[in-house]
């Protein structure tokens, strides 16, 4: 529809001269079931058609995540369409009004790649940073989104090699440190933090405030657009990808949730699994509370007591680790667990009686020793984890009738929803000095080994242009032919 030729170029040609498109969307490849080819989406709007003077192209070819053999748009991605197109946003590389008169000059081919460039921008290598090292003053430059919110961080991270060109300042290890520990970012980091703190306590208060009856679906609907809105324009973070956070979390936990109270308020009530074997015969696994998991209960009211059980499993873990690798150490043909089948106490016991008093054994002896006592220590450690599990889980059982409604809004708000949204957002932070500091070190990496053969060519070296240059590169090549 886009590009063809013959009747259909001819009746492409009528729509556009007659202004009824009013935009194109074009869309990822392998979306749909029996076709991988990438589908668009052709807006024909008869209304005010004779005022155009373009058509509004969008690539969004480039939005989407892998689920299983095919793809599949995002909350993100449908949002950010629709965004760019009722506001009729220009975003390079994405979204651009395209005049009937560049479109006439392309024949009316509305193909979307010969107005929109939505190619990533080819990566390119400096011949003289490769011959005298040092990284390019240009690549730096292109990093000016970090620097805008951070200045000082490029003088920490970079010192000056000669006109054009820059040194790394730190050493390729410590560049995240560098970036982290650096003041203006961590005030970055800081300044994000209670920027999410507002909207966080703005929320709770909306949300601790629903009742019976209410929507579910126009709840998340109002606290999407809340996050999206208050995270516009802030630097060095997308905020599609706040919003996305927002509604994973809103389709595997939250709106379970939501709806529970909806139907029944804002009750925590527990029930007790029961599951059958094969055989059809019923077990009790224990009991389970939907609106708040006991390790919610567990970790605001009975802190001591968790924290007494998380010091118990690393112990237990330590002496497990400790119990392999004297395992493995001594596993071998020549090894003290040799002559055992199978290592077990009752093994290791027996073995241990039919070696005593030989003085050849002696160091077999010492191992299987140490073996029973790191052996004896795991299971008393596992008795008392056991013990403490089940004396915190009759705990907070017996806590749960007990809760108030204001202590459950708090579990289920605080504890829950928001503490994990905090948690993704955090993790977007974490993804910003990732990215910076990834192309840092690339950078430092490209040009750190100088091109030998090329150092002692130079003098007569003179290459024909920097695409011969790109070429040698592309083709793995680490010095010049």
């Amino acid at each position: 529809m886009l590009f063809r030729g013959n009747a259909e170029a001819d009746i492409r040609r009528a729509l556009v001269r007659r202004g009824y498109i009013k935009g194109i969307i074009g869309l990822p490849a392998n979306l749909f079931y029996g076709t991988s080819i990438p589908a668009c989406i052709i807006v024909v709007d008869k209304h005010e058609a004779q005022a155009r003077k373009g058509i509004f192209m969008i690539d969004a070819s480039g939005g989407f995540m892998k689920d299983g053999p095919k793809n599949r748009l995002r909350a993100q991605d449908m949002h950010k369409i629709v965004d760019v197109f009722t506001r009729q946003l220009e975003v390079p590389r994405f979204a651009r009004m395209v005049s009937f008169d560049e479109i006439e000059k392309n024949e009316f081919n509305l193909n979307l790649p010969r107005y929109i460039d939505s190619q990533t921008p080819e990566d390119m290598q400096d011949i003289e940073a490769h011959l005298r090292g040092g990284t390019p003053t240009a690549d730096i430059d292109a990093l000016g989104r970090y620097w805008e919110v951070c200045p000082g961080l490029r003088a920490t991270l970079f010192e000056p090699n000669r006109p054009g060109y820059l040194d790394l300042a730190v050493e390729k290890s410590v560049v995240k440190t560098a970036i982290y520990e650096h003041p203006e970012f961590a005030a970055f980091i800081a300044g994000m933090n209670d920027h999410f703190d507002i909207w966080r306590r703005r929320s709770a208060i909306a949300l601790k405030a629903l009742k019976p009856g209410c929507h579910p679906k126009e709840v998340i609907a109002t606290l999407a657009e809340d996050l999206l809105d208050h995270y516009l324009g802030k630097p060095l973070i997308n905020p599609y990808d706040i919003y996305q956070h927002l509604l994973d979390y809103w389709a595997e936990v939250m709106q379970d949730d939501l709806y529970l109270i909806a139907a029944d308020g804002w009750k925590a009530e527990t029930y007790r699994v029961i599951e059958k074997n094969k055989q059809g015969k019923e077990k009790d696994k224990g009991w389970t509370c939907d609106l708040i998991p006991k390790s919610f209960v567990a970790a605001r009211f009975y802190t001591g007591e968790q924290a007494a059980i998380d010091q118990i499993t690393a112990e237990l873990e330590s002496v497990t680790a400790r119990l392999t690798e004297l395992e493995e150490e001594h596993g071998g043909e020549e090894g003290a667990f040799a002559e055992l089948d199978k290592v077990t106490k009752a093994n290791v016991a027996t073995r241990l009686k039919e070696i005593k008093g030989d003085k050849e054994a002696k160091d077999e002896a010492a191992v299987l020793t140490d073996w029973l006592k790191l052996n004896t220590e795991e299971a008393d450690l596992k008795q008392r984890l056991k013990e403490g599990q089940a004396a915190l889980d009759a705990r907070v059982y017996a806590r749960y009738p007990k809760l108030s409604e204001s202590e459950i809004k708090a579990l289920a708000v605080d504890d829950k929803w928001l503490a994990a949204l905090d948690a993704g957002i955090h993790g977007e932070m974490d993804r910003v000095s990732q990215q910076l500091t990834r192309r840092v070190t690339q950078l430092a990496e490209r040009y750190e080994t100088l091109c030998r053969r090329c150092q002692a060519r130079r003098p007569a070296l003179k290459p024909r242009s920097t695409a011969t240059w790109n070429r040698w590169v592309s083709h793995g090549r680490n010095t010049c032919p």
